[in-house]
């Protein structure tokens, strides 16, 4: 069975969306990519996932999915990574920049597998920022219960996205225990 909490539209700006579950003073970009190979899902701060998006400023397409195990890679998404998260509290929320919106999650303070798709990132970035135009990109973010392994890119094409995995991988992974 698949619950989704959310489906519909979410606003992003500077690209950027976030799933929290404990308040952080100051979110570095830097370090939600630490020590990874892909660049579309930074998971490298406990409790936290930064999400790219390809569009600058606007709402994009977006749903998050609940699974009770891996779902299959559907063959319509461009750009996929996957990524291991632990909620550091059960009040775990998909955040928009700034303040925005906040939609509840309903996840357990356990182990999961996430796996962020997106489709039309060159577009959403070639548009940059989004008025009354038609939606240009949009994004799946599915989570289930797996214990930790490395962050991975399954599928990539966007030029986005390209120049996000080359982004994280040119930051160490000391990053985050220098900051600790």
């Amino acid at each position: 069975m698949v619950y989704r909490p959310v489906d519909g539209e979410v606003s992003v700006h500077y690209g950027q969306i976030y799933v929290e579950s404990a308040d952080e003073d100051s979110v570095d970009l830097h370090d939600c990519f630490a020590g990874q190979t892909s660049g579309l899902c930074g998971a490298a701060v406990p409790g936290m996932l930064f999400l790219i998006t390809g569009l600058h400023t606007g709402d994009v397409g977006f749903t998050v999915e609940m699974h009770d195990r891996a779902p299959v890679l559907d063959p319509v998404w461009e750009d996929v990574v996957e990524v291991s998260y632990r909620p550091r509290s059960a009040d775990v929320s998909l955040n928009e920049w700034g303040g925005g919106a906040s939609y509840p999650l309903g996840l357990a303070e356990t182990d999961y597998r996430v796996r962020y798709s997106a489709l039309g990132m060159d577009r959403g970035s070639e548009l940059d920022t989004r008025i009354e135009e038609a939606q240009a990109d949009r994004y799946l973010l599915q989570f289930w219960p797996a214990p930790p392994e490395p962050d991975r890119v399954l599928r990539q094409t966007a030029s986005v996205a390209d120049y996000w995995h080359g982004f994280a991988r040119g930051v160490p992974a000391s990053r985050i225990t220098e900051r600790a």
